[in-house]
């Protein structure tokens, strides 16, 4: 069985030591979504929402959510981050919309975590844009599908 890094050897929880860890550049992109009606997707898409620019809004809640990981996860380091972009498409065929994160950094430990609350977050401001008009949507799929750097190399996810 693997070992996980977050544990010492007698079980405990601990932040991980980095420190002779050389530093190299790092890349993460994680995506998600969120499942809403066509008439939902149709406020945002016509710019409808009465709480205002969703996709907006939401694009600059992930950048800051990516800045504050480590301030949310209890052993994230926190990371100097030098590129945060969110993109979200909307996606009649879902219907929905599509929430992707690339986050980067220079440094010795990588930025999944920074790209999946990237996500997480954009997600939920999604959501609360959008909840009076439709309670029922769903998040889904929040997963990294691509990082770059590091010991572990290359990791892209299965389509």
């Amino acid at each position: 069985m693997m070992a996980l890094s977050h544990f010492d050897a007698e079980g405990r929880a601990h932040m991980v030591d980095v420190s002779e860890k050389p530093v190299t550049a790092r890349l993460a992109v994680a995506r998600g979504e969120v499942r809403m009606t066509a008439e939902t997707l149709a406020l945002v898409i016509e710019g409808r929402a009465d709480k205002g620019d969703v996709l907006g809004i939401a694009r600059l809640a992930g950048i800051m959510a990516a800045k504050r990981t480590a301030d949310l996860i209890p052993l994230c380091h926190p990371l100097p981050i030098t590129k945060v972009a969110l993109d979200l498409t909307p996606d009649p065929a879902l219907p929905g919309v599509v929430v992707q994160a690339t986050v980067k950094t220079g440094g010795q430990t990588g930025v999944e975590m920074e790209a999946l609350t990237a996500v997480s977050v954009a997600c939920l401001t999604v959501y609360d844009m959008l909840k009076a008009a439709e309670k029922s949507m769903q998040i889904e799929g929040i997963r990294l599908v691509l990082k770059e750097g590091g010991k572990s190399g290359r990791y892209e996810a299965q389509p």
